[in-house]
């Protein structure tokens, strides 16, 4: 295996283990150390008993949980001889928690139990104090129920904690149970129900003053906004959270917070190191902090880092420190996880120092294997499954390279331990990596079949890719979308003297476009989108549709013509080549002044029209309908030349994420009708654009409509005229930007920015199979944002939230009197001709490209129709 693809790899298990780590230590150790109700005050009859209850909650709090079983049991029995019932239950969910913490579930389990039993049987039921002490009961079973796995359970659980909570008035013990219970929607992938909950808390928080509680759900509510993309206001609230932390001098929450903030940041490796660092140091001025693993959470991040940003040297220099931090904790699933965690990260710098000129202060793959044997030893002692599964995954990826039959042994045991467990996010893994063995063996077929299922697998997580990896920034592109390219890969590799078949070709499309679908759930950070077959021939017999798929080593195209089989033709050209052709075209074609555009233009058409165009004549295609694949959406693909002419000047063209996604519906003739909105003026640091005005009073000369300009265009006018028209058309000229992550896709209104969700809300009363559905969604001035390779995934998002039938979109801002011409020859076009919304815009193109003034593509090159192009 390659350097790089076992870099890859490994980052792959590392982010994988990461997200189990870091949850399991979010939820197992921090919420009892500060959300558990171990700790309340409550009246009782000895002052003896309360005396040990107190001193139990200290020794719990420095994680001596064997200690604090000592003091609670003292205190249980005098809460006994007492008929102190409530007292008594209280002090049993106590000792539950400390039990499940020593991982003894059998004691842990009987105690809570008991308690609950307790409760349940004496006169004083319903009572103001029996209420309460069920609440505290109910919040700690959650919390055992949670580190045993029973997520589902834990959220019940914890709803009936907050009933209780809330009959006795208790608003703190309510905040307490909503944390907990969005800690478990985080478990589950669940994130924007964990979003929902935390704002709810945040808004209960702002009328409490400043405590522990308020910085733990501030830092909890900070957390799950940076897992859906909002990273700037995860930021903030995380800064707001430190500062209360500092304010009331809780350090072990100060260094809690630093370490969220520096996942935060991680994009920004050098901030996100400083913060990682200021934990530190904080955590070593406090004997308590220094007690717990948060040192060690901190180094596992500072490394996991480094090795992402290839600082070998750094990375290899905390392999001691780390080592060490282990050698003093106690064995349980956290530390398990974190090994694993250290393992991984272990096995990489073995490879990268064997290969480069660095000190070596790395473990031997000897040692590193008896680490994870003694590692496995230690998960199974605690009947940990999964660990058990990841170690002997990562025993299987170890010997990749080195030995194929042990590493299909290793990884064999791991799938069949994931089977048991039903546990998807981890299965494909396996799935995968038995593909690579496979196919490294030379057993194709094999290795089709364990890529297939592992895609298979994928997406039954219920298209909620973002679950596999909870806790950390989920890095998609290597970690899911391999799984599609590399079968896509197999599938199109036709065996010696043969031609692909139908079927594989079939298969490769429907992979390729099960890839967009699932890049699309993934940037929306939720499964919110369905998958709905269509065939070509239902819906234009003048229409052909071409796959470009990007590999590592070639380009393959998949030609789909009306009642025609699938055609295919490759290019023996690397993925690091192509896509530097694709970044010439499109850094040279934005320039004006410019005429280099010309060869990357011509060498991309003879990649993927060439081939397919005796086809297209054969078959009189006028539309070409692509479903671009990576680094294609950056470019408009109109603009590819053939030596004499562009490609617009022959056909039609209209892009979309997949015919599965956006199936298109010819425009019903009916009088066009259009909600015009659009700045003139500068807002909030963007500059005017001076010819909108005179764009959006050509548009209404010619459709009837209702006009909305600067600061009368403003979210909720927007929405108003949304849900009380019934206009087709939605034409917006304002400063926009497509970007690859949610938070940096949005359009400019007068008073503020309107990102995709918004935007969805805004859209979402008219509904696509309605008769009154939005068929046209104008967006005009807006560009994807410069630098960012994945940016076009904003524009196809833009379109599939919006719920409109067509998007109209540019991927460059452009020279507004330009915009404005075309524009309006644009609606001539479709209003006076009746065209399809395609040939409309490849009119109103070539009267451009036709003129003296605009003729160079960057004026008329940008705009582009996705989805419905009919």
């Amino acid at each position: 295996m390659s350097s790089k693809l076992r870099q890859r790899y490994l980052l792959l298990f590392v982010f994988a283990i990461v997200g189990l780590s870091t949850s399991l230590v979010f939820d197992l150790y921090q919420i009892p150390a500060v959300l558990a109700t171990t700790y309340e005050q409550t009246v009782v009859t000895s002052k003896s008993a309360e005396k040990l209850e107190a001193e139990g909650k200290y020794f719990y709090s420095l994680s001596q949980f064997a200690h604090a079983l000592k003091l609670w049991h003292q205190a249980e029995l005098i809460y006994a001889d007492s008929e102190d019932s409530l007292s008594q239950a209280r002090i049993l969910s106590n000792l539950a928690l400390a039990y499940s913490q020593l991982n003894n579930w059998q004691q842990s389990t009987a105690k809570i139990t008991a308690s609950l039993q307790l409760l349940n049987q004496k006169p004083e039921i319903n009572s103001p104090e029996h209420i309460r002490a069920l609440a505290q009961v109910f919040n700690n079973q959650g919390i055992i129920q949670l580190s045993q796995g029973k997520v589902e359970q834990a959220i019940a659980t914890w709803s009936q904690a907050k009933v209780n909570y809330e009959e006795s008035g208790n608003d703190l013990g309510v905040i307490r149970a909503s944390i907990n219970q969005a800690s478990a929607f985080k478990q589950l992938g669940l994130y924007y129900r964990a979003v929902k909950t935390l704002a709810e808390v945040k808004k209960r928080l702002a009328q409490e003053p400043d405590s522990l509680l308020k910085a733990t759900g501030l830092r909890s509510y900070g957390d799950i906004l940076r897992l859906v993309g909002q990273n700037n206001q995860s930021k903030q609230i995380l800064e707001r959270s430190l500062a209360i932390a500092a304010k009331i001098n809780a350090p072990e929450e100060e260094v809690k917070t630093l370490l969220a903030l520096g996942n935060s940041y991680q994009p920004e490796s050098q901030k996100a190191l400083k913060k990682y660092q200021q934990g530190l140091e904080i955590c070593r001025q406090q004997p308590n902090c220094l007690r717990t693993d948060l040192p060690l959470q901190i180094y596992l991040a500072q490394i996991n880092l480094l090795s992402k940003t290839r600082s070998w040297q750094r990375s290899q220099e905390l392999i001691p420190t780390i080592q060490a931090e282990f050698n003093q904790l106690p064995n349980s699933r956290t530390n398990i996880n974190q090994k694993i965690n250290f393992a991984y990260n272990l096995v990489e710098l073995r490879h990268i120092s064997s290969s480069k000129a660095i000190t070596n202060k790395v473990p031997t793959f000897s040692a590193i294997e008896q680490f994870l044997v003694n590692t496995l030893q230690q998960a199974k002692a605690l009947d940990y499954i999964k660990a058990q599964s990841y170690i002997l995954g990562l025993q299987g990826q170890i010997e990749e390279d080195r030995d194929w039959q042990n590493a299909q042994k290793y990884t064999q045991q791991a799938l069949v331990l994931a089977q048991d467990l039903n546990a998807p996010e981890i299965i494909y893994l396996w799935q995968w990596q038995l593909g690579r063995i496979n196919r490294a063996l030379g057993n194709r077929s094999q290795a089709i079949a364990y890529y297939s299922q592992a895609v298979e697998m994928l997406q039954s997580l219920s298209q909620d890719l973002v679950a596999i990896n909870p806790d950390i920034q989920y890095s998609f592109s290597s970690s899911v979308e391999p799984v599609y390219r590399e079968l896509v890969s197999l599938l199109l590799e036709a065996e010696p003297g043969k031609e692909v078949s139908q079927a594989n070709l079939e298969g490769g499309r429907k992979v390729i476009e099960s890839l967009q679908l699932a890049e699309l759930n993934n940037f929306f950070r939720e499964a919110c989108l369905d998958a709905q077959a269509v065939n070509i021939e239902s819906i234009d017999a003048q229409a052909a549709v071409i796959y470009p798929i990007i590999l590592s080593d070639r380009l393959e195209v998949i030609l789909s013509l009306p009642h025609k089989p699938l055609k295919h033709y490759q290019a023996d050209i690397s993925q690091v080549e192509l896509e530097k052709i694709i970044a010439q075209l499109r850094h040279n074609i934005v320039v004006r002044s410019r005429r280099n555009f010309y060869s990357p233009a011509s060498k991309l058409y003879d990649l993927l029209i060439r081939p397919a165009l005796e086809d297209l004549a054969n078959s009189q295609i006028k539309t070409l309908v692509f479903v671009p694949d990576g680094a294609f959406r950056s470019i408009p693909l109109g603009a590819l030349y053939d030596g004499q002419k562009f490609l617009i000047e022959d056909y039609s063209i209209a892009l979309t994420p997949g015919l599965q996604l956006l199936a298109p519906h010819p425009l019903e003739q009916v009088k066009l009708k259009t909600i015009i909105a659009g700045l003139t003026k500068s807002r909030q640091g963007f500059s005017a654009l001076n010819y909108v005005e005179s764009e959006l009073k050509e548009i209404g000369n010619m459709v009837d409509g209702v006009t909305l300009l600067n600061q009368n265009f403003t979210a909720k006018a927007l929405q108003q005229e949304i849900k009380f028209t019934d206009y087709p058309i939605v034409h917006i000229a304002t400063h926009g930007q497509f970007s690859s992550t949610l938070e940096d896709t949005f359009l400019l209104t007068w008073n503020k920015r309107i990102n995709i969700n918004e935007l969805d809300s805004i859209l979402q009363t008219r509904n696509p199979s309605q008769d009154n559905a939005i068929e046209l969604l104008v967006l005009s001035a807006c560009e994807t944002a410069s630098g960012d390779k994945r940016a076009a995934l904003g524009l196809a998002g833009m379109a599939v939230r919006a719920g409109a039938r067509s998007t109209l979109a540019t991927l460059w801002s452009v020279n507004d009197r330009a915009t404005s011409k075309l524009m309006s020859e644009f609606y001539h076009e479709l209003a006076d001709k009746k065209l399809p919304k395609a040939d409309a815009v490849r009119q109103a193109q070539l009267s451009l490209l036709h003129s003296s003034w605009y003729k160079h593509p960057f004026y008329w090159a940008p705009y582009v129709l996705l989805g419905n192009w009919l």
